[in-house]
């Protein structure tokens, strides 16, 4: 049976004081589903696990039916294969601009077609902060600070839950891990 190495992006965990799940928790949870190679990274809801290819498209829905199940915790959860990690990686073209990386922000959608509600936000002054979009994310420069970014809140506004956001940093570490071995 050939297998898919997915990663789970699980908004709002464990940012404030709601949502709080501990990491040993979520792999259980998710090895529990009969979910193989389960590596949770941080302690903010980002998991690298592989499924069944035939179970790939139905991933996250599970996790989100899980948490609430099993930890009684709401929380969207936006999945994408490794491929598509390395496509969100490759499309960043703020990388040159910024010069911290934990505030060069990778807005993942929930649903890619999403992406052409992003592409006004594109066309406008966000300076000293920039905005670009690519296949599957949008991109933030945040050189303040994502609570005092422009750019997030016009986001924000138009996508609500419908976009999760990790910083660069994150991204190219669960990228790292999305590409070791599993179990």
């Amino acid at each position: 049976m050939s297998t898919t190495r997915q990663i789970a992006l699980l908004r709002g965990i464990n940012v404030g004081r709601a949502k709080r799940i501990a990491m040993a928790d979520l792999r259980k949870v998710l090895a529990d589903l009969g979910f193989s190679g389960v590596r949770t990274l941080l302690n903010s809801g980002n998991v690298v696990f592989d499924c069944a290819a035939r179970d790939a498209a139905l991933s996250g829905q599970r996790i989100e039916e899980a948490l609430v199940l099993k930890l009684g915790v709401g929380s969207r959860v936006t999945v994408l294969d490794a491929d598509r990690l390395a496509e969100v990686v490759q499309d960043n073209c703020l990388c040159d601009q910024a010069s911290d990386p934990s505030r060069l922000l990778v807005a993942i959608l929930a649903n890619p077609a999403d992406r052409t509600r992003l592409e006004p936000l594109c066309h406008q002054s966000w300076q000293p902060e920039a905005f670009a979009v690519g296949r599957w994310a949008g991109y933030l420069w945040c050189p303040d600070g994502v609570l005092a970014s422009r750019a997030a809140a016009a986001m924000g506004k138009l996508l609500g839950d419908a976009v999760t956001t990790r910083n660069w940093s994150t991204i190219t570490k669960l990228h790292a891990l999305a590409g070791e071995a599993g179990d």
